[in-house]
């Protein structure tokens, strides 16, 4: 007999013993723990109150947007125009050679709508949908390098391999249409890279492979692969069946052996998931039937934002149809191919707030028109903001600011028209009620139903959460 033979882990002894006793002991525990548990087995843990939104569109601005070029209003930036920002320190700047003295915002800002809302130039279809919005203007983050603020905004914490917030929704709550992934995420499509740090932005770290986020391809088909190659002798439904009974009945003796292969779970589970979405997806992906109105409004076919209203109306067929959580990106990898203006910040900042405006105007009313926007979160901003200060350039533009900058909200359960905390003078750092990324995570997570607190998951002997030991729930921005 091979020696090897007799060798086997501690869990196939556990399987083998009693008659297998062992073994349903130890998937018993593993449940209890939430390690090989299904989020319908799970959901009533975390789920303390009825959600307000079922689903949430995130539209990440990459790369850094300017608050005080955008909804932050700071007339003493003009005042002090070409003037040392009082305290900085030069040293904390990004790029410390190049700081400058503070500078002027190049366009106008105005009051919109019946709450008063300041909004800069740059977004004159935005700014009709004020009203709609609740701003929190006293966001900060721990770093001021993009990777780890991308990782910090989209994980909690600034280190690679955590879990997303679109997975831990997607493990949390499930996706209400098996037919289509809980989780998508959507890169700019204008060959322009993905946000830095790529994929771990939308991972699942830790979690069961099967919550990561569902990348859709830019250009070509939006999922590879997805449909079967032409003329193959395996086209039709029956023959896909029969090919993925064969692979399950490979698969799952050995997954039922080992139940933490969360990898192999995930496999398993996406094949299915690519069965099933052969019927649904086309459909959602084909924006051919979508009136010549919804065209208009969203400008499809407007050269200067056409890609991002396609992104834009896709993120609405989606979770018309369940989808738990879209995650949109406008800018790509490198500075000037994102909203990271170091340089020429007029023009950096006037292409790419033309590339969205209107669509993101667009998807709010057509959200609410719809009665969508009572069940969908939708978020507004990026990783961090930028320096009051010049970046000295031909053409200057502004340094990265994890100090303090804006984000907005719209849709379930937010307070519709607010303003919430407030930087400096000069935009530079976050002065009255601060609120940090933990608390927004948690914000979010009140507004699905989930308590932050509550919502765990238990790796290397500890209960991770999202928000780690932190967060505050934003009451005020709340209905």
């Amino acid at each position: 007999m091979n020696v090897s033979s007799l060798l086997f882990s501690r869990r196939e002894m556990l399987r083998r013993a009693g008659a297998g006793f062992g073994f349903s002991a130890l998937a018993t525990l593993l449940a209890d723990s939430g390690f090989a548990a299904t989020p319908s087995s799970l959901d009533s843990r975390w789920r303390t109150r009825p959600a307000k939104a079922k689903s949430v569109i995130w539209l990440f601005m990459n790369g850094g947007p300017s608050q005080v070029d955008t909804f932050d209003y700071k007339p003493a930036l003009a005042e002090w125009s070409d003037k040392p920002l009082p305290g900085f320190d030069i040293n904390t700047a990004f790029d410390s050679h190049k700081a400058g003295n503070l500078m002027a915002s190049p366009w106008k800002f105005r009051q919109h709508g019946q709450s008063g809302r300041w909004v800069s130039e740059l977004f004159p279809h935005m700014a009709t949908q004020v009203d709609k919005m609740a701003f929190i203007h006293s966001c900060h983050t721990d770093s001021n390098n993009h990777s780890p603020a991308l990782y910090m905004m989209n994980t909690g914490t600034p280190r690679m391999g955590k879990p997303s917030f679109g997975s831990w929704s997607s493990y949390g709550l499930g996706s209400e249409n098996s037919n289509l992934p809980a989780f998508v995420v959507m890169a700019d499509p204008r060959n322009r890279g993905l946000p830095r740090g790529k994929g771990n932005n939308w991972g699942s770290g830790f979690l069961p492979s099967r919550y990561q986020g569902t990348f859709l391809q830019p250009k070509g088909e939006p999922i590879a692969n997805l449909a079967p190659p032409s003329g193959s002798s395996e086209s039709t439904r029956d023959d896909q069946r029969a090919d993925l009974d064969l692979l399950a009945a490979l698969n799952r003796p050995y997954l039922e052996a080992h139940p933490a292969e969360s990898d192999l779970d995930a496999r398993i589970a996406s094949f299915e998931l690519a069965f099933r979405m052969q019927t649904q997806a086309p459909e959602v992906f084909d924006l051919a039937g979508e009136p010549e109105s919804v065209r208009k409004a969203y400008g499809l076919d407007a050269p200067h934002c056409g890609h991002f209203a396609r992104q834009c109306i896709t993120a609405r067929r989606l979770v018309e149809r369940g989808v738990r959580f879209v995650q949109l990106y406008s800018g790509g990898s490198e500075n000037q191919q994102s909203w990271d203006c170091h340089a020429n910040l007029k023009g950096n900042h006037g292409s790419f707030a033309a590339e969205v405006d209107q669509p993101i105007a667009a998807l709010l009313r057509d959200l609410e028109q719809r009665g969508l926007l009572e069940s969908t979160l939708v978020i507004w901003g990026g990783e961090f903001g930028r320096l009051p200060t010049a970046q000295k350039d031909a053409q200057p533009g502004r340094d990265h600011n994890p100090h303090g900058f804006t984000l907005w909200m719209a849709g379930a359960g937010v307070k519709p028209g607010v303003a919430y905390g407030a930087t400096d003078e000069f935009g530079h750092k976050a002065a009255v009620d601060k609120v940090h990324i933990h608390d927004l995570h948690a914000t979010w997570l009140h507004l699905l139903g989930v308590d932050h607190e509550k919502l765990t998951y238990r790796f290397n002997g500890r209960d991770f959460r999202l928000t780690d030991v932190h967060g505050k729930v934003v009451q005020a921005v709340l209905a």
